[in-house]
């Protein structure tokens, strides 16, 4: 379970976060205040046995015919699965002998080198495709699978082109269904009252990591069990945001202390601004990696305006590796030589801590313990959780973007679409 530590706004907070807030949130949340948005609180009805069976056979052709495989998706249909994929495989996984076939993003901005560097890595090697996109309109997401499916047809033609595309979207309507139907292809929901930024607990975001050789049901059960029991922990952290929002602390710096939860990173500034930005309110969600960037934005969150506080997102990955007793003459480290990196890295965290809050910066601790299926399918659903209920306490609508639909008209409009 997730555990939220407060301890790290003692001193540095005016009143106490509202819990009873936070909780009524949450009752309205779970009795339906935002049906046709709020699929994500039911992972396993989303993700039932039979569609269970047709990811993991998706899955198993894909690892059988390709050695590659792209998905193309932008915002939380490319988000939500390279978080995933990054958080159990690292962030190195194409890099290492596996199995698996490759897998690489597109379709997650406008970039023609970008593009090509993708279609470069793909000769002389069999590839499939995963478009990833609720309604099938989304630019930046069509014009990356026009590229990879005139590829697909050059390379196997027409028929063997619609046997590697694998089309994930809304079971029942938009452009990208009605595309799947009349050519037969393969598809995998998702779930109609699931936005996109909430999507990673779905085929989304499964069927990479079931490529990737992980059991999604795995993933699943942390969710469910977040729920069950974790509800305390994700309303601690909801209010405790909106107490220091409250207090003028405008910016919200989550900082990550393992590099391969950069792209959750990501999908957590999406989550987060997206669904609580609007209006003229909000926290701004930034982000950072530690401690690598305490090299970068350390002096300035040490010593800067302070408007911003933090949150440390600690895991336990699972690999072990001790501190050699060789080292160069002065490197200072020879006391510590035989002790564990990780726990050089938990040392890390509580100094980090210390030294922001002694420069007035407020910090709340997220703990997910040992780096796993079942605690990222929690952290998921805590940050999930979380989010809804803090944008409620804010008073604005959790899962509607309408600054993103904004430019999106405005691009089509200059393209003349």
């Amino acid at each position: 379970m997730i555990i939220t530590d407060l301890s790290g706004l003692e001193g540095l907070i005016g009143g106490q976060p509202d819990l009873a807030q936070a909780a009524g949130a949450y009752d309205k949340l779970m009795a339906g205040a935002y049906a046709g948005y709020d699929g994500w609180l039911r992972p396993g009805r989303a993700y039932d046995g039979a569609l269970d069976r047709r990811l993991k056979d998706t899955a198993a052709e894909i690892r059988e015919s390709s050695d590659v495989l792209v998905v193309v998706g932008v915002g939380g249909s490319g988000l939500g699965p390279r978080a995933v994929l990054d958080a159990l495989c690292s962030p190195d996984y194409n890099l290492k002998k596996k199995a698996s076939p490759n897998i690489y993003f597109a379709g997650d901005s406008l970039s023609a080198p970008e593009l090509a560097d993708v279609v470069s890595l793909l000769e002389d090697r069999d590839f499939s495709v995963n478009v990833v996109s609720k309604s099938g309109s989304t630019l930046e997401t069509a014009a990356a699978f026009r590229v990879f499916y005139s590829l697909l047809r050059e390379r196997y033609g027409d028929g063997g082109a619609r046997a590697r595309v694998i089309v994930t979207t809304d079971p029942e309507k938009g452009a990208l269904r009605a595309f799947a139907e009349e050519n037969g292809l393969r598809s995998l929901p998702i779930p109609p009252d699931v936005g996109g930024r909430f999507s990673a607990l779905t085929p989304v975001g499964l069927l990479t990591a079931a490529v990737a050789g992980e059991d999604p049901c795995r993933l699943i059960a942390g969710a469910e069990e977040q729920l069950a029991s974790g509800r305390e922990e994700a309303l601690r952290y909801a209010a405790a945001r909106q107490r220091l929002y409250a207090e003028g602390k405008s910016i919200e710096l989550c900082a990550f202390f393992e590099p391969r939860m950069r792209s959750l990173c990501e999908w957590w500034k999406q989550l987060f601004g997206e669904s609580e930005c609007k209006n003229g309110r909000g926290i701004f969600p930034a982000g950072a990696i530690y401690t690598t960037d305490l090299h970068s934005l350390g002096q300035c969150v040490q010593e800067g305006e302070r408007n911003l506080f933090e949150t440390f997102v600690r895991v336990t990955p699972g690999e072990r590796l001790a501190l050699p007793a060789w080292g160069y003459p002065g490197d200072g480290l020879d006391p510590l030589a035989g002790r564990e990196l990780s726990l050089l890295g938990g040392a890390a965290v509580e100094a980090v801590k210390r030294a922001h809050m002694a420069g007035g910066v407020p910090v709340i601790g997220v703990d997910a313990g040992a780096l796993t299926p079942e605690s990222l399918g929690a952290l998921l659903m805590f940050f999930e959780t979380a989010c809804a209920v803090s944008a409620m306490m804010q008073g604005v609508h959790p899962f509607d973007q309408p600054g993103v639909e904004a430019y999106k008209r405005n691009l089509r409009g200059a393209l003349g679409l």
